[in-house]
């Protein structure tokens, strides 16, 4: 929707280009986040000017608490809300930094706080029937046994499974070392059942895969290259469906399911931090809220009128 279709006043219009056009060279931001914003600007143009017969430089903060009270009688969502203020707020720090209001009128207003999305996990069971999907005597499927299994008993991000090289796997120890965030290291263990999966790979299915050529990474494609992560992607999903999964996935859902099972097992919150490699506790706490499991058989064994 452009300005010309939102009526909006030639002197808004111009600030407003003048806005989105500093946002790319600021920020370098997408051509979709400009749209956003140019949206979120423009709609409130044409409301001020209908409701209050007023421009841009002329709102307060009054105004602006109105417009977002509205927007949230219209239903919109409190991550749609914070977005619109968001907008709000740069627009009116540009407009203040060009001298267009000498004022900041969203600089009193809160923010709507937004609840952290629980992260999408699945059963042991769905787990298990995942884990079985590939047809493990074929050396395709053996590697997606192997893959599988590792990032369930790892908790690794799909992009440093992909990226996990031959000399980052000690299976005398029974660890990987993993390369995360911020060029990070940590070892993980990846237990019995995922090293025996490796082992029969690595034996087998690896040689018959590269068929005599050469590579550094762990996990290879028929063409001997390294997996994508799209690629990996895909085949999660294809074993879903096998599995008879219909739940929402994402690429961190056995990521998820590989905390939120440690938890209901007993394990300590800052073991499962490590493991996963979080700089802040506070990303893994999400986790405390998706482990049910765990609380609702400590309270039937624990409580008097459990």
């Amino acid at each position: 929707m452009g300005l010309n279709e939102l009526r909006v006043a030639d002197s808004d219009a111009d600030l407003i280009r003048r806005f989105v056009n500093a946002l790319w060279v600021e920020e370098g931001l997408s051509e979709n986040t400009q749209k956003a914003y140019c949206s979120d600007i423009s709609l409130f143009a044409v409301w001020l000017s209908n409701t209050h017969q007023k421009a841009l430089c002329e709102a307060d903060t009054g105004e602006i608490e109105g417009y977002l009270a509205l927007k949230y009688r219209q239903k919109a969502s409190e991550r749609s809300s914070a977005r619109l203020l968001s907008s709000l707020r740069k627009f009116y720090l540009f407009a203040l930094r060009e001298g267009s209001v000498d004022r900041d009128p969203t600089a009193s207003i809160e923010a709507p706080r937004i609840g952290r999305t629980l992260p999408k996990t699945l059963t042991e069971k769905d787990v298990e029937a995942l884990l079985a999907a590939p047809n493990s005597d074929e050396p395709l499927g053996c590697r997606d046994r192997a893959m599988l299994e590792v990032l369930y008993a790892t908790g690794l991000r799909v992009s440093e499974l992909v990226g996990l090289k031959l000399g980052q796997l000690n299976l005398r120890q029974g660890v990987v070392r993993v390369v995360g965030k911020g060029s990070k290291d940590r070892l993980v263990p990846i237990g019995e059942e995922a090293e025996d999966w490796v082992n029969r790979y690595l034996k087998t299915a690896r040689l018959a895969i590269l068929r005599g050529r050469r590579s550094e990474y762990l996990f290879v494609t028929d063409r001997g290259a390294g997996m994508t992560r799209q690629a990996f992607w895909h085949l999660i999903k294809r074993y879903a469906f096998l599995a008879g999964i219909r739940k929402p996935l994402s690429p961190h859902t056995l990521r998820h399911a590989f905390a939120t099972h440690l938890l209901n097992h007993g394990a300590d919150l800052r073991v499962v931090q490590l493991l996963l490699g979080h700089s802040d506790l506070s990303s893994t706490q999400i986790y405390t809220h998706v482990a049910q499991e765990r609380l609702k058989d400590l309270h039937a064994r624990c409580h008097p009128r459990g």
